[in-house]
């Protein structure tokens, strides 16, 4: 077994991996960076409290007295034209212009400028003395899986499987491509599926590490649960590898350069990276769009990691998305298969 094209082929792709330090960083160590940055970014730091502004003028004083004990808001008087240059620049977020009636003036496509309105609003009716017809109690509440950090976490796993898929099974066969040792290697005795195979041998080896890593690292430093079964995430994971590592097969199928293929590769990925729900959900996008962002294999792999992780939901539950993650998977494969380039 020693002596195997298979076994020597996969044994120098480890080699080649734990010996480029930079090859490490991106898989294991890019990450975690991300997931400290953007999770302390968007941490839970409760309500904010917002900026506005009240025009100077008759009736000011008494405008921005009743401001004063609102917790949402924080006023402060300007001058009119001071008052509507800030309001321009985004220094406030809403001007109130006081008079009979009282003027609101702020940018309704901005959701903070939509929330000042309503906050000031009712402190300035509490202020002229309105009461409210029934009495309500608030009950606050943070839940584990509701965090921004939480929703981050699986995104960013689905994008690592995307990338190291893609780059270390695509970029590497086109760099042995590109130095001539391809036809080298096809001409000894070793048979060609084995060196295909060892790429995903490595591949499939990494997994376990690669979500062991950054979903351990997630749940000690913010707390993020995995409410569904670890082999469950593990196995989409493994599926999302696949399919991934298929696609970046069929890239390299024929690419002769490195600078080919990293075109052709950024040409694959920088649309899941802004459509497949990473750092924002997908479900943002306009309705016509949505056909399109869901067939996305990154999408159906992110859904699938946050509904085991987050929801607790079983694989079977989620057996649209596997079918999606799978059929990009074989047909990538079936295709590259039939179209690579050995020399």
């Amino acid at each position: 077994m020693r002596e195997h094209p298979l076994w020597q082929m996969t044994l120098n792709r480890w080699r080649d991996f734990y010996r480029q330090p930079e090859t490490i960083f991106w898989v294991f160590a890019f990450p975690l960076l991300l997931a400290i940055v953007l999770g302390i970014a968007f941490r839970n730091k409760g309500p904010e409290t917002l900026r506005i502004a009240v025009e100077a003028g008759a009736g000011a004083d008494s405008v921005a007295g009743m401001l004063a004990g609102s917790r949402d808001v924080r006023a402060t008087l300007l001058p009119p034209a001071e008052a509507a240059r800030q309001l321009k620049t985004g220094k406030v977020v809403l001007v109130v212009v006081p008079g009979d009636p009282l003027v609101y003036r702020y940018d309704s496509t901005r959701a903070e400028s939509r929330v000042a309105r309503l906050a000031t609003d009712d402190a300035l009716q509490r202020g002229l003395g309105r009461r409210d017809a029934r009495a309500v109690e608030e009950r606050k509440v943070t839940e584990r899986g509701s965090r921004y950090i939480d929703f981050l976490i699986p995104g960013l796993l689905g994008l690592n499987l995307m990338g190291t898929g893609m780059w270390g099974v695509g970029f590497a066969i086109v760099q042995v491509r590109a130095k001539k040792l391809l036809k080298r290697l096809v001409a000894s005795p070793m048979k060609r599926p084995h060196y295909l195979l060892s790429y995903m041998i490595v591949r499939l080896a990494q997994v376990p590490l690669e979500v062991a890593v950054l979903v351990g690292f997630a749940a000690l430093a913010f707390d993020v649960p995995v409410r569904g079964s670890p082999v469950a995430l593990l196995a989409v994971a493994v599926l999302g590898c696949l399919a991934f590592s298929g696609l970046g097969l069929l890239v390299a199928s024929r690419a002769q350069t490195v600078e080919g293929v990293a075109g052709l590769m950024n040409v694959v990925m920088l649309p899941m990276w802004g459509l497949s729900g990473v750092f924002f959900s997908a479900a943002n996008f306009p309705d016509v769009m949505q056909p399109l962002v869901r067939v996305l294999p990154l999408t159906a792999l992110n859904d699938a990691l946050r509904a085991i992780m987050i929801d607790g939901a079983s694989i079977t539950s989620q057996a649209g998305e596997v079918g999606i993650v799978t059929a990009w998977g074989a047909v990538s494969f079936a295709l590259a298969l039939r179209i690579f380039r050995w020399l």
